[in-house]
């Protein structure tokens, strides 16, 4: 509704809704975006909704956009709930303002989305510089023809029995085929010594011979598996090495999907791969960077037909949302006979001479892990790790400012102390295990020491309020987890409140991605803007919540919540704790997590037991033990403590996070 008819006569309700709803919508935007909406008519819109995080694909919109005037841009960031439309002329979109305000369009599901636009005066984004292919990852374009596509899909009998030679198998979401040899998906590896009978299809034959004449593979196949995926699923992340001749790896893929690439230090690559294309992967993009197809309904591809593989540039003026369905994939591998003799040896499962550390069975077992894995490596780590840990968390922050002054609060695992002086009116100490981390606080002038946070040497009963961010989920099993958890109970006062906060395993919640799950440090963001002006507008950075329907906090009341498309975690299939790929989901609650330490360590201190990842790379990687919690996992362990009652229970930026009271 135009703001100058609004006092000309009085609102019904619907429109009174519609208003209040627009209002919150242009408030989210500019709390978790710094977009700045104004109430005067200019040429560009801000369409909340609009966007392909809700589903909306740049053909659905831009229809609707046009109806009202001709569209000079339509810009559409990756995963933003909300898009920018440029008109021609200030009429044009002072029309569509009217037209499409509280208009409802269906997105590519089927649902019913709301739209709510706002004047904007200019448009600011990052845009990431244009990224390389990991090295050895090549595309190749039409390597089979529509006819052979066909005969390649007619060759496949799903319905064969599954105990058939092939190997025939149905996982969850999708059906497997194995020819040559069976994959074993637990561990990622064949079994030499069993070939299945066969060998490859006939059909085959002749694909194989071309690709080595080209030189796009170097040995001939002799193990191939076929996916079969439901629309949504995917596949989880992993490197290949040990038993797999070191090489190449070669993969069909019959549909349209983007694959990401992943390297250890967080980067992350989108690799679009059109329909009957080739994926060739060698050196180190097969061997240091994992793949892996992330489950979801759409993928955001280049909306010009100009690019059709190869990276998703951050071009906003030029993505839309590419639906999957059924598809179909073929893998062809070649099964090494010898010991690997890769580049890769730190990373390589049959080369590498240190192995991860079990999970404990004993008390004395995970005292042992925390003190390799958690205080020995942040006692390495301190000075790099404080130089990250500088910004504090909101509801902290609320916390500990809505405290009475003068209580005493203590920080259990306080870092390098950037919560102790947040509120001048606490009187507040903090405690943690590292000695480098403790001094950095006593340089900073806080009040900290030494100690352990199963024994905190504070009398009991002592403390108005306590805090503990990001510590529990370091101790290796639930019984000592607990036990921390009675350790802050003890010190409170009856009546004295803990704010404590864990890592969650779900970094996608609410269909929200995490801060973590969105980090990419790969590059500087350039910024460029959508008109001529040259002010200077904050750039989008933070995921924007759902503006028509959801509470737009950052932290909300727990609800049950599944991630979409069915992909959950997965259980640890044998005792060896997992090592964590940076930036990705969970698929383990016990896991090792890298530290890429920056800079030139000490001489003569030790390094990381695993070393550096990759040849290439001269900085030490350590890795640090977690535990993540699932959903109400974090209150569950509190009520078993005596005493407690939990005020209130919350999700906070892939975090679980309570606040309990003693009584």
């Amino acid at each position: 509704m135009d703001s100058n008819h609004q006092s000309n006569y009085k609102l019904s309700k619907t429109e009174k809704k519609f208003l209040r709803k627009q209002i919150k919508a242009k408030h989210t935007l500019l709390r978790h975006e710094g977009i700045e909406t104004v109430s005067y008519a200019t040429q560009s819109l801000v369409v909340a909704n609009g966007g392909l995080g809700n589903g909306v694909s740049r053909n659905q919109l831009l229809p609707v956009l046009e109806k009202c005037g001709l569209v000079d841009a339509l810009l559409m960031p990756p995963n933003k709930p909300y898009s920018f439309a440029r008109y021609r002329t200030t009429e044009e979109s002072k029309r569509a303002y009217v037209t499409l305000n509280g208009k409802e369009v269906v997105d590519d599901l089927g649902q019913k989305i709301t739209l709510y636009l706002n004047f904007v005066e200019k448009v600011q984004w990052k845009e990431l510089r244009p990224q390389a292919l990991p090295p050895g990852l090549m595309v190749v374009e039409e390597i089979i023809s529509s006819e052979e596509e066909k005969m390649l899909l007619e060759s496949v009998d799903w319905t064969e029995d599954t105990d058939n030679q092939n190997s025939q198998k149905s996982l969850k979401h999708r059906r497997v085929k194995h020819f040559g040899y069976e994959f074993h998906y637990e561990n990622n590896n064949v079994d030499k010594d069993k070939p299945l009978s066969g060998g490859l299809p006939d059909i085959c034959e002749s694909f194989l011979e071309k690709w080595l004449r080209k030189g796009y593979i170097k040995h001939k196949p002799d193990q191939m598996t076929i996916n079969q995926y439901e629309p949504g699923q995917g596949s989880l992340f992993y490197r290949f090495c040990s038993l797999l001749k070191c090489s190449s790896l070669a993969f069909i893929s019959l549909n349209m999907i983007v694959m990401d690439f992943k390297h250890p230090d967080g980067i992350a690559v989108p690799v679009m791969l059109p329909r009957r294309s080739l994926l060739v992967m060698t050196g180190e993009s097969r061997y240091l960077w994992t793949h892996g197809i992330t489950c979801r309904k759409f993928d955001t591809v280049q909306a010009s037909e100009s690019l059709k593989s190869g990276i998703i540039t951050s071009d906003v003026g030029d993505l839309t949302l590419s639906k999957r369905g059924l598809r179909t994939s073929f893998t062809f591998r070649k099964v090494r006979q010898t010991p690997c003799n890769c580049s890769y040896p730190l990373v390589c499962d049959s080369q590498r001479k240190e192995t991860p550390p079990s999970f404990p069975e004993s008390d004395k077992e995970a005292s042992r892990l925390e003190q390799e894995y958690v205080h020995q490596v942040y006692e390495e780590i301190a000075g790099h790790f404080s130089s990250t840990r500088h910004t504090p968390w909101p509801h902290i922050v609320e916390f500990l400012k809505a405290l009475p002054s003068g209580s005493i609060v203590a920080d259990i695992g306080c870092g390098n102390g950037k919560y102790l002086g947040i509120n001048k009116e606490l009187y507040m100490i903090g405690c943690d295990r590292s000695q480098n981390l403790v001094d950095i606080c006593r340089e900073r002038q806080f009040q900290a020491f030494v100690c352990d946070a199963l024994a905190v040497p504070v009398r009991s009963g002592s403390c108005d309020a306590c805090i503990s961010i990001a510590v529990i989920h370091h101790f290796a099993t639930a019984e000592r987890r607990v036990a921390a958890l009675q350790e802050i109970v003890r010190l409170l006062r009856p009546g004295g409140k803990a704010l404590i906060y864990v890592w969650a395993m779900e970094q996608e919640y609410n269909k929200q991605k995490s801060k973590y799950l969105r980090g990419n440090r790969n590059s500087q963001g350039k910024k460029e803007e959508m008109n001529s002006d040259t002010s200077v507008q904050r750039s989008l950075v933070e995921q924007m919540r759902d503006m028509g329907s959801r509470d737009s906090a950052s932290s909300v009341p727990r609800i049950n919540d599944s991630q979409e498309g069915g992909c959950n975690s997965r259980q640890v299939s044998n005792s060896k704790l997992p090592v964590h790929v940076n930036r990705t989901s969970f698929y383990s609650q016990d896991v090792l997590v890298p530290w890429h330490l920056k800079g030139n360590p000490d001489k003569g201190k030790p390094v990381e037991p695993f070393g550096p990842i990759g040849s290439q790379d001269p900085s030490p990687v350590f890795h640090r033990y977690y535990h993540v919690f699932r959903e109400g996992e974090l209150e569950g362990a509190c009520r078993t403590v005596s005493d407690v009652r939990i005020l209130q229970s919350y999700y906070d930026q892939g975090n679980w996070c309570v606040i309990l009271q003693k009584a």
